[in-house]
């Protein structure tokens, strides 16, 4: 009797400690600045952190944390499993970051258990850029089922949100797939058409200034400097850095790239120095702004720099760091 009476007190505890935790959540959250995501073009690909609470222990849910080893070991939101750019980046390439091919990317999921009828969260530290690699890789494979943490874990442990450094448990699946649609991809020989093109193109430099002007020369490129024709917009503009390091508001967005001075139908071809930030930047302009026309260059500043006979424009000496 007395062994009975203590099991429900336990049971009882824990249960108003779950209950009490998912209400912290939820009231840290409405302490927060919210922006109203229902103005954004699209939200199908972007998730907040309550609407996470109350899926994350749903069947066919995978929450993936797009960090280093090093970053996931230390600690991570609880269930998820780590994956990071060298994971899906193929290195048969002389110079690296490049996109890894389908079946790579099939070997990995199987291998951590991803089943093609689950949806993954996805998130970083770092206002989703990584993330948003992530999300650009998968869609240009067709998988569509990717949705980016808004915030990432910094917005996470804002909200209170359960972490560890616990090892996840996975049992390996079957996974595959079955299209490449490559819709946001675009290699260096059709920007070679684009910057010969009469056409209305935009080439939209993601990076920072001191990249774009050739000031700053980062590892893997072979010179610093930037594709002709390009305009700088960073991709740092659009999360809020100083708060919640989640997207700005549609309004603030799109004041920022209206000095593109491009419509909702031009092209667009963006990159950085990898094509990680412009995968973000590619994010922001067709998912949350409704840009129909966007594609993100993969190799970006490393490729182009690579070969000598491409042009390329600089305005200052090029210091590497």
């Amino acid at each position: 009797m007395i062994y009975r009476i203590s099991s429900m007190i336990i049971l009882g505890t824990l249960f108003f400690s779950c209950t009490k935790s998912k209400d912290k959540v939820k009231d840290v959250i409405s302490t927060e600045t919210k922006i109203d995501t229902k103005t954004y073009y699209s939200s199908k690909h972007l998730i907040e952190v309550e609407e996470l609470v109350s899926l994350s222990k749903q069947q066919h849910i995978k929450i993936i944390d797009f960090r280093t080893a090093e970053d996931y070991a230390k600690n991570h939101i609880n269930g998820a499993i780590n994956i990071w750019r060298t994971d899906i980046e193929d290195f048969s390439y002389p110079y690296n970051g490049m996109m890894a091919k389908k079946e790579k990317i099939e070997q990995l999921f199987s291998r951590l258990g991803i089943k093609n009828n689950d949806t993954l969260i996805v998130y970083d530290d770092r206002g989703s850029c990584d993330a948003a690699r992530f999300w650009w890789v998968l869609k240009n494979y067709d998988f569509k089922s990717v949705k980016i943490l808004n915030g990432g874990l910094i917005s996470w442990k804002k909200a209170g949100g359960l972490i560890n450094n616990h090892t996840v448990s996975i049992t390996p699946s079957a996974f595959t797939l079955h299209n490449n649609t490559f819709e946001l991809y675009i290699t260096k020989e059709e920007i070679i058409k684009a910057i010969n093109s009469d056409k209305q193109v935009v080439i939209l430099d993601t990076r920072n200034i001191d990249e774009f002007s050739g000031k700053k020369q980062k590892k893997g490129a072979i010179k610093g400097g930037r594709i002709p024709k390009s305009i700088l917009i960073d991709w740092a503009e659009t999360i809020d850095h100083k708060g919640t390091y989640k997207f700005k508001s549609y309004d603030d967005l799109n004041t920022i790239y209206d000095r593109m001075g491009a419509s909702k139908t031009d092209t667009i071809i963006t990159y950085c120095h990898s094509g990680v930030r412009s995968a973000h930047t590619t994010f922001v302009l067709t998912e949350l702004l409704g840009y129909k026309n966007v594609k993100n260059y993969d190799g970006s500043w490393v490729e182009w720099s690579y070969f000598n006979d491409l042009p390329f424009e600089q305005d200052e000496t090029t210091t590497i760091k």
